[in-house]
């Protein structure tokens, strides 16, 4: 008993301590004086500014030189005012650009750069152009070639003027609102040649398999035509759809101007053609679904298209192809908006007429004859290119042919060993023989007179000369020939080298000339000569060794 109620007071002690702390912490709270701080040494954290919203692609291929020279504008305060007061109107028929003279001189020098910037490209994209075509070896003349680019003054390349502004704003006007039509005519031609190719594959089929090919598409068609209920674009009942769905609010609580602060995505305070088309997204996927072979994504973005466009001419009353609020919330108060018609989509609204189609197949049935013919002629030359490669083949052949016939005449060809004479023989001469023979056969004139001929078997080389010319002494029996008096040759006359043999006496009965010839030949080849036409009173001296005749 007594334990239990130690324990209690013991237990109620420590509660009325705790209590107490707790109750002196406060007051200490309360009594604290505050400590003062220094802000000027309290880094506040920096806040970043905000960023412009990003301009959207106009598809143009300027698009980037038009993004950036109307950033750098807008940075200027007295050019921003003005854009903002300006009508569409007064900005189309120029009045905006003659501000550019109130511009900073820093905005002028960086629109001045952008300038410079943009023809270096198209010098470069224009230089690209002309070496794919194969006009490398041609001078371009950047100044004429310029001249299609209608956006800046190509006289001017340095510096960022009024008029290059005004060129944009006109220019970029115009292309942006042909660039829609451009577009579908795009679309036109992909449809066209999609049938065109249809067509052609019938054509490679039998009667059967042709039939099923028709009931397919026939079917494939009548699937995609089947879809829930399409709303009129831009109509109310198109955007509650979108509330309800997209933005996850109640149909009954749609609010206009809510609704277009909700989808100005970049809120800059207008609808741009982007933006306007993202809220047609809920509307295609009732037509279109990419797993589906009967849906064809090419026709779903023709159909956005085709849903902007209309939205922009019922809404867009000014037509700079943006929405601004006030603009949006007029069209949300027109019968239009409130009670549309219905929406009529591609599959009943074909994309080209019949008429449009057989001028199509005729355009691309003379491409075709154009290419076949570019290709006979491309082929004929090839041949003709490669039959003269045969001829350069053959001729190559023949000329190594040739080289190598040379080269192995000229390593077996090997020169003859000179002759050797020994003693006082005389070497034979086979072909002043051959001659004197061709020419008795020829029937040669007689032998002049005086001349005898020789007699069978007489040694012609032992034959008297006759006549002895005057003031020749024959040498006497016994006398030797090399003790012999040397007589003066006449002059021209050169005596024979010692140890050389006297030649032969040719026959009596040989003319003159012919012995001349003869002897000619003979020099020539080398060998001994006759002397028989050697004028009266010339005597040929005796060679040491040679044998005197009598």
């Amino acid at each position: 008993m007594r334990s239990c109620v130690h324990n209690k007071m013991w237990g109620s002690r420590a509660f009325l301590a705790g209590w107490l702390l707790l109750l002196l912490v406060q007051l200490l709270c309360l009594e604290a004086v505050p400590i003062s701080i220094d802000k000027t040494k309290v880094k506040e954290p920096e806040k970043k500014p905000e960023e412009p919203p990003a301009s959207v692609d106009t598809g143009l291929h300027y698009d980037r030189y038009l993004r950036e020279v109307i950033d750098f504008l807008e940075k200027d305060q007295h050019f921003r005012e003005k854009l903002h007061n300006t009508d569409m109107e007064d900005i189309k028929q120029g009045k905006l650009a003659k501000e550019l003279d109130f511009v900073s001189h820093h905005v002028r020098t960086k629109l001045d750069e952008l300038k410079r910037q943009e023809v270096n490209r198209l010098r470069t994209l224009i230089k690209a152009k002309q070496d794919l075509e194969g006009g490398n070896d041609i001078a371009v003349d950047h100044q004429a070639l310029l001249k299609q680019f209608e956006y800046l003054n190509h006289m001017n390349p340095h510096t960022f003027e009024v008029e290059d502004l005004d060129r944009l704003i006109r220019s970029a006007t115009k292309d942006l609102e042909n660039y829609d039509k451009e577009r579908h005519e795009e679309f036109k031609r992909y449809e066209m040649m999609k049938e065109h190719d249809r067509r052609e594959h019938l054509k490679t089929l039998d009667d059967e398999e042709r039939k099923k090919e028709e009931e397919h598409y026939e079917e494939m068609k009548k699937k995609h035509a089947d879809h829930p209920k399409v709303n009129h674009p831009g109509s109310q009942n198109q955007l509650k759809e979108v509330w309800e769905e997209a933005d996850g609010l109640d149909p009954e609580d749609f609010d206009p101007k809510t609704f277009f602060n909700l989808h100005d995505t970049n809120g800059d305070g207008f609808f741009d053609e982007q933006e306007l088309e993202a809220l047609f997204t809920k509307e295609l996927e009732k037509i279109y679904d990419p797993t589906n072979e009967e849906d064809d994504m090419v026709e779903m973005e023709e159909e956005r298209l085709r849903m902007r466009e209309h939205v922009m001419n019922e809404v867009d009353s000014n037509k700079d192809r943006l929405v601004s609020l006030d603009e949006f919330l007029v069209a949300t108060k027109k019968k239009e908006f409130l009670e549309p018609d219905s929406w009529e989509t591609l599959e009943q609204n074909q994309a080209y007429t019949d008429d449009e189609m057989r001028e199509f197949e005729e355009h691309l049935a003379q491409q075709e004859q154009d290419l076949n013919q570019k290709a006979f002629d491309l082929q004929k030359q090839r041949d003709e290119l490669e039959r003269q490669q045969e001829q350069l083949n053959a001729q190559k052949m023949e000329l190594q042919q040739a080289v190598e016939h040379m080269e192995r005449l000229k390593s077996q060809k090997v020169d003859p060993p000179p002759e050797v004479l020994e003693g006082n023989a005389v070497p034979e001469i086979p072909a002043v023989e051959s001659q004197l023979h061709e020419a008795q056969q020829q029937g040669h004139d007689p032998a002049p007179q005086g001349h005898h001929p020789v007699p069978e078997g007489h040694d012609p080389a032992l034959q008297e000369h006759h006549p002895v010319p005057e003031g020749h002494h024959p040498a006497p029996e016994g006398h030797d020939p090399a003790l012999q008096e040397h007589h003066p040759v006449p002059e021209g006359h050169h005596p024979a080298p010692q140890g050389h043999d006297s030649a032969p006496q040719a026959p009596q009965d040989i003319p003159q000339e012919q012995h001349g010839q003869e002897n000619q030949d003979q020099a020539q080849q080398g060998l001994p000569q006759t002397h028989d036409n050697i004028p009266p009173g010339h005597n040929i001296p005796p060679v040491q060794g040679q044998n005197q005749l009598p």
